[in-house]
């Protein structure tokens, strides 16, 4: 095991995420090269009492990724992805970026259903579920784990797949990264005809007209859609198609979009996913202030669009934005009970990012801005706070019970605590 960074640039570079507000400091960062790196540091800190965290890819933006001082591994330097092109099946290493799985399975001619942005750790979004901009074809990030290497809470390693360890397994699919540590995974890999991407934004009377593309569109179409600040200051409502399928039928399915109403801009045609997910990463570079809440509506109604048209008209920063991630095709047909993710009725989940500048005087007026959504119901457990403990339950359903149950068997003495988890 090599030594843990107690201080100095390396130590603040380790404790340093993407939510630049999170002030976390552990006592010591142990930077994990191998598997056995991560069984080492797991068994130091129990024997030491230490308080334990995980770092992926750093993008909780809560900072559950740090411990305060305590001990996190660091799984950065952990960031291999190899492609079998023959089974279309990518191994990847437990610190691997989703930029860094897309990148590995377009050199293979093949897609990776990740999530919206490149710099997430693509371990800790499919523990966690995972929409993304395929999951209307392929299902979420979870749906498309085979297995799982995962050093437990007493140091060893387990391969949680179908056939050994298969409650884990289903832990693992949704339930979050309470249960070991996660240092190599097998996802399932597809092949498509083409990508076709862009960016539409309009006036905010358009968005009853989205809901028939976000929650029953062809599965080969997911639209992210929501409210941000155009580039020339103005507050518009976008909608982010993606379709995967034939191009000449998604050339027509993008240009009906553009018909929903008069386009401010219109900018589709064919891309990959590492450019799509790079092109989120600029809009969100690590560093600023951030804070998340989620809510889930199952419809375009009335009160939704109030509720929504409300908060994207008081957004108190020019960086804020709101997003509606699309639940529907594929990922509404996994049976509830199939995977720890138990929300299979198409909705949208709805993610209220405030972000802001370091040192701007108005951060709790960012902060506040976050509740305007609070009426709505729901929340994604991935993106709930460390104060959403009961909504994180209720997310779950009666699948919550199963996941404590699992939680028992795999770290019966809650080595693995990180706040607002099961």
């Amino acid at each position: 095991m090599s030594e843990p960074l107690t201080s100095g640039t390396e130590y603040e570079a380790a404790r340093t995420i993407w939510n630049g507000a999170v002030t976390t400091r552990p006592l010591a960062v142990l930077r994990c090269a191998t598997t056995a790196d991560v069984q080492a540091g797991i068994r130091s800190a129990r024997e030491k009492g230490l308080p334990l965290a995980v770092r992926g890819g750093g993008h909780d933006w809560a900072g559950r990724a740090l411990a305060e001082g305590g001990l996190t591994l660091d799984l950065s330097p952990m960031r291999q992805v190899s492609v079998d092109p023959a089974t279309a099946v990518a191994t990847v290493a437990g610190g691997a970026t989703s930029a860094d799985v897309a990148a590995a399975a377009q050199r293979a001619g093949l897609v990776a259903v990740t999530g919206t942005a490149g710099a997430v750790g693509m371990a800790g979004l499919t523990l966690g579920g995972g929409y993304g901009p395929l999951s209307g074809r392929f299902g979420l990030a979870a749906d498309n784990l085979l297995s799982a290497d995962v050093v437990l809470a007493d140091g060893t390693l387990v391969t949680a797949d179908e056939a050994h360890d298969p409650e884990l397994l289903w832990a693992l699919r949704g339930g979050g990264g309470n249960f070991g540590v996660v240092t190599s995974m097998r996802i399932q890999l597809h092949a498509v005809p083409a990508i076709l991407a862009g960016m539409i934004m309009f006036r905010f009377d358009v968005l009853p007209e989205l809901e028939d593309s976000l929650l029953r569109g062809p599965d080969e179409l997911t639209v992210q859609a929501g409210f941000i600040t155009a580039p020339t200051g103005e507050p518009v409502l976008f909608a982010a198609p993606t379709w995967c399928g034939d191009p000449d039928a998604g050339t027509r399915v993008l240009h009906r979009l553009t018909e929903l109403g008069e386009p401010l801009v219109a900018q589709v045609g064919p891309t990959t996913m590492p450019d799509q997910l790079a092109q989120i990463d600029a809009m969100f570079p690590a560093g600023r202030h951030v804070e998340i809440g989620s809510r889930t509506v199952t419809a375009l109604d009335r009160t939704v669009q109030e509720v929504l048209l409300d908060a994207a008209a008081a957004k108190t920063s020019p960086l804020s934005a709101i997003s509606l991630h699309s639940l529907h095709g594929a990922a509404a047909r996994v049976p509830a009970d199939a995977t720890a993710f138990r929300n299979r009725t198409p909705h949208l989940m709805v993610e209220t990012i405030a972000v802001w500048e370091p040192g701007d005087p108005a951060e709790d007026q960012h902060r506040a801005w976050v509740q305007k959504t609070g009426s709505l119901p729901g929340g994604y457990p991935n993106l709930l706070g460390p104060g959403d403990a009961e909504r994180t339950a209720a997310a779950f359903g009666p699948n919550a019970e199963r996941l404590r149950t699992a939680k028992k068997q795999y770290d019966p003495d809650l080595v693995f605590h990180a706040p607002g988890r099961l």
